[in-house]
């Protein structure tokens, strides 16, 4: 049996001249493809759903790119750079996580990163430029990254580097409780975190983006695998 990936969804609405709309539910199809393409069905969870009903319908939650969070939800005060996305997105998101069962993985990516570390107690960089003094992070362009070699992505990916495009301003600053940075560009920007005890994997670049990487498929096949381990425990 195939595991199942739920996808959290971003939300628009298309106000019309009397602020009405039938606006939509979606993310990038390059997320549904590549949960695909590693053996597993993928699934967009909107706001609507109740917690108590998606959760046993998964094996794995998969948190994907979008806008930026408000950072009331880390204590601070937006940067005037700040692009907010939906406000129901993240506590949404916070109540799925809280309601994940430990044993299931979870993976973060750019936005997805942020919201995970955020949700255990990490913080922001909200505006990577003020920090680089460029924003050559914003930029689609590929990097290379520097990946701990003590660290579950390095098993992953096989080795010390990994290679990414990246569409952030923003990232993750102080690693949250039960995390750690374990990936940094060239300019010392955190570029992944992970669950110290549980499998939990935060990279702020966009391996959907790069379905044609092994970095990429490695990535996939290995939250794969882990949300087929968890499921197949649950249902025994």
């Amino acid at each position: 049996m195939k595991p199942v990936i739920g996808i959290t969804a971003a939300h628009e609405l298309e106000k019309g001249p009397n602020n009405d709309g039938d606006g939509r539910v979606f993310t990038n199809r390059l997320y549904c493809e590549c949960i695909a393409a590693a053996g597993a069905v993928p699934i967009i969870i909107p706001h609507q759903a109740a917690i108590e009903d998606v959760i046993p319908l998964i094996d794995g939650l998969l948190i994907p790119g979008g806008d930026d969070i408000d950072a009331a939800h880390f204590g601070e005060a937006n940067h005037s750079k700040v692009n907010l996305a939906e406000p129901a997105r993240y506590p949404f998101e916070a109540s799925l996580l809280k309601s994940m069962p430990e044993e299931a993985p979870i993976l973060g990516i750019c936005y997805g990163a942020q919201a995970v570390n955020i949700f255990f107690g990490g913080n922001l960089v909200q505006h990577i430029p003020d920090v680089t003094g460029n924003d050559s992070h914003s930029a689609g362009t590929v990097q290379s990254y520097r990946i701990e070699p003590d660290s579950r992505l390095c098993d992953i990916v096989g080795k010390s580097t990994a290679e990414g495009k990246t569409y952030h301003h923003q990232s993750n600053d102080r690693p949250g409780d039960g995390l750690r940075a374990v990936a940094w560009s060239d300019d010392g920007v955190v570029e992944a975190i992970e669950g110290l005890q549980r499998w939990i994997l935060g990279v702020q670049w966009h391996p959907e983006r790069t379905p044609e990487s092994e970095d990429t498929q490695r990535i996939f096949s290995e939250f794969a695998r882990q949300a087929r381990q968890y499921g197949a425990s649950r249902r025994a």
